[in-house]
């Protein structure tokens, strides 16, 4: 996990944010990850997005992943899902995505809705305390990595998790192909 100094997120609610703390308070103790595998890390806001982060704090790109918001209209209404997808891939959107949607298009959310329907931080945005009825499409590879670093919901610090435990967040499905490697 470079050199990321990190505690039991449970332990530090105050680098959460709002519903990802109130998701931590609530998970449950039958989980097949303690909650107390659940870390937190502070980290400089100017260095939350994934590059800069990744070499800043020495994490491997192949050790972050990416939650990325994503929206498709069907009969007038939007539809989101949250995409987990590690730093070295790009999520198939147009492909994978919009067909598990059942949409015609899909696009990465507007920043504005994707933070007003989160109430997370742009940069953020984390698959822990998503709303209920967003379906959390995590890649398989992502599930097959020892352990991951992903947003908190602020951009202040970053949660590291094992792999594994996002693909059985309330909600996630694990998708074999929902990303492709990044160009």
């Amino acid at each position: 996990m470079g050199t990321l100094k990190t505690e039991p997120a449970r332990t530090r609610l105050d680098l959460l944010a709002a519903p990802v703390a109130a998701a931590i308070g609530q998970w449950p103790a039958d989980a097949p990850v303690d909650v107390d595998e659940v870390l937190v890390a502070p980290i400089d806001a100017d260095l939350a997005d994934t590059a800069a982060f990744c070499a800043a704090y020495e994490v491997g790109l192949d050790e972050s992943a990416n939650c990325v918001v994503v929206a498709g209209k069907r009969e007038g209404q939007v539809r989101y899902a949250a995409c987990i997808v590690l730093a070295t891939t790009r999520a198939d959107v147009n492909g994978v995505v919009r067909r598990l949607l059942e949409v015609r298009k899909a696009s990465f959310a507007p920043m504005a809705d994707a933070v007003e329907s989160t109430g997370m931080e742009y940069g953020g945005i984390t698959p822990i305390g998503l709303p209920e009825e967003w379906p959390i499409l995590v890649d398989s590879r992502v599930v097959a990595t020892p352990h991951v670093i992903i947003g908190s919901g602020v951009r202040h610090s970053k949660i590291a998790l094992p792999g594994p435990a996002l693909g059985v967040l309330p909600g996630a499905q694990v998708i074999e192909g929902l990303a492709k490697p990044a160009a």
